[in-house]
């Protein structure tokens, strides 16, 4: 499952129990809106929270995969040094 579809569902659903908890809500209307007001606030923190967390994961894998690509390529330029080196060598004869 793609991060894309996992953050669209938490939101989907965050959004889905906030409706659903202002429907069913047997208090009233002031109460009812501190409910919500305090509960979109936790979701908005728990969502920045995972959002901080997929960012390091993205950040981290970035930089390895720079790291392994930066070896890849100063081996494959040692190899065309020793080859260029064998060539030449080879043409001189």
């Amino acid at each position: 499952m793609s991060t894309g579809r996992i953050i669209l569902g938490v939101i989907g659903g965050a959004a889905i129990g906030l409706t659903l908890g202002v429907l069913l809500a047997p208090n009233e209307g002031k109460e009812t809106r501190r409910k919500i007001s305090r509960r979109t606030k936790d979701y908005a923190e728990d969502l920045g929270d995972k959002l901080n967390d997929l960012m390091d994961t993205v950040t981290e894998k970035f930089e390895m995969t720079k790291k392994e690509v930066t070896q890849m390529a100063e081996k494959a330029k040692e190899k065309a040094e020793n080859f260029d080196g064998v060539k030449a060598s080879y043409n001189g004869k």
